[in-house]
């Protein structure tokens, strides 16, 4: 699978669009990253081909810039409450 590399001006034209607190309640374990299982907590249809593709250092796990270029991106879901 060729991964598409999001831009970092994305996360600067967007702002930080994750908000903080919005983060640490999906952070379940609290080490300030996002696995693919507490992504999926929040966005159930979210599949394990988009998380890698926003996953742009491929280290398994999500960091803040990494959730903001994707919403940037429109690469998640809308949450389902």
């Amino acid at each position: 699978m060729t991964k598409t590399l999001l831009p970092l001006a994305l996360i600067a034209a967007a702002g930080v669009g994750f908000a903080m607190t919005a983060a640490t309640e999906i952070d379940t374990d609290g080490d300030g990253f996002l696995t693919l299982s507490e992504m999926q907590a929040v966005y159930p249809t979210l599949t394990t081909e988009v998380f890698e593709t926003i996953d742009v250092n491929s280290d398994g796990l999500l960091d803040m810039d990494e959730v903001a270029a994707a919403e940037a991106a429109e690469l998640l879901p809308a949450t389902e409450s």
